[in-house]
């Protein structure tokens, strides 16, 4: 495509352009929908000690506040995708946040470990009416050339999201009880769910599609399977996100036994490396959108693995920043890989984020309880080496995408595939 022709084309695209005043609502809404979903998400993270101190259970067991909430969310994404081509998205991301921060104080107030379990399950399950949905309306509302800097705000959201979420839970456990803490979390997200309502405009170019069996869901899911080089995507959100959740999940333990012997504040500190994440994700899909975005995800797996190699240091400032620089690393693959879905989808997009974000958060669901043998069976060497196996893996997917999208039709704009 000509200068000239990519410039009529541009100017004939009636979604919103890059620098609008929509564009910035837009992205400031979608930064909220984040930090919504990954500060509800996350905020038991730090709590993990806690809970196995106060349930008198062990490390694997205690993961299940997390886990089971990423995996049913993983599981309600696949419903929400479908309800998404119903319904209005900008109102079913709303109620989902909501109700998912309501569901965040009731956890707070269960009296037993099952109760607590049962209330984060259902967390997970409302919550998956946000992920797939917001990646659908940023590749249906935005135009080409400006959806990786706002898929990148989105997931900077999320970075930032988590680390409130574990850093501000950390400090407030030291403070107040872990259940009071919960319910100032919950509360938080209840006030950004009513911004979020606010500032998104509804979508203009979503059609509701009433009436769709159920058979034509599964028809488009198989789709978008039978991609060429969308699976290997999926596989990239599934390996890159276990990693990274394995690592967080059972940083906190090492790091509150000896010899480091952190008290909960300073343990939770550490989790401010999500900063990092915050400025990497919108930076990698600018310079996706530049570039390729091939290249820039291998530099962030690259990145995690040098930074889980310096977590086996016995000095605490080098864990620290081995810490910040796998978080980096993981926020430039998901970034970027986030916005590859929208590009390489085929028809309706919200099934396309939908399977990428099931992969994604089953990889945190499966694969971070799985981190918990190798650290109760192996140790903290154990859990680093199970980590940088799956980005060698993650990286192998990455060979065959960079091939696989070199065949897919470069949509219009002149995005890079590859």
């Amino acid at each position: 495509m000509s200068p000239a022709s990519s410039l009529a084309a541009a100017a004939a695209d009636t979604r919103v352009a890059p620098g609008s005043a929509d564009y910035r609502r837009i992205s400031l809404a979608l930064f909220l929908a984040g930090f919504s979903t990954f500060s509800l998400l996350y905020c038991v993270q730090p709590l993990l000690p806690l809970f196995a101190q106060a349930f008198s259970i062990g490390a694997a067991q205690s993961s299940l506040a997390l886990s089971l909430s990423t995996g049913c969310l993983a599981v309600a994404i696949l419903a929400a995708s479908a309800l998404s081509e119903r319904l209005s998205r900008r109102r079913l991301m709303f109620v989902s946040m909501a109700l998912a921060a309501a569901l965040n104080l009731a956890a707070a107030w269960m009296p037993s470990w099952p109760g607590v379990l049962v209330a984060r399950a259902l967390e997970g399950l409302v919550l998956g009416g946000v992920p797939a949905t917001a990646m659908a309306y940023l590749a249906e509302e935005i135009q080409p050339r400006g959806l990786g800097l706002s898929m990148g705000l989105y997931v900077g959201g999320t970075a930032f999201g988590g680390m409130v979420g574990r850093v501000g839970m950390s400090m407030l456990s030291d403070w107040m009880s872990w259940r009071a803490a919960m319910q100032w979390i919950g509360a938080i997200d209840i006030a950004v769910a009513i911004g979020f309502a606010l500032l998104l405009p509804a979508s203009r170019h979503f059609v509701p599609r009433a009436g769709v069996s159920l058979g034509e869901h599964v028809a488009q899911w198989r789709r978008q399977l039978a991609h060429t080089a969308l699976p290997a995507v999926f596989a990239i959100g599934f390996l890159a996100m276990g990693e990274f959740v394995t690592i967080y999940n059972y940083a906190g333990f090492r790091l509150m036994a000896p010899p480091f012997s952190l008290d909960a504040t300073r343990c939770g500190l550490i989790f401010s490396a999500y900063v990092f994440g915050i400025v990497a994700s919108s930076t990698a899909g600018a310079l996706a959108d530049r570039f390729g975005r091939a290249p820039v995800i291998v530099a962030g797996l690259a990145t995690s693995a040098a930074g889980v190699a310096l977590t086996l240091d016995a000095s605490l400032a080098v864990v620290i920043v081995g810490i910040a620089l796998l978080t980096i690393g993981f926020f430039i693959t998901h970034s970027v890989a986030s916005s590859w879905v929208g590009l390489l989808a085929q028809g309706a997009k919200s099934y396309a984020s939908a399977l990428y974000l099931l992969a994604y958060y089953v990889g945190s669901s499966v694969l971070g309880s799985w981190g918990g043998q190798f650290w109760q069976d192996g140790g903290w060497h154990a859990v680093a080496a199970y980590a940088l196996a799956l980005l060698a893996a993650a990286l192998a997917c990455v060979a065959y995408l960079a091939r696989a999208a070199r065949r897919v039709t470069r949509p219009a704009g002149g995005a890079h595939t590859a």
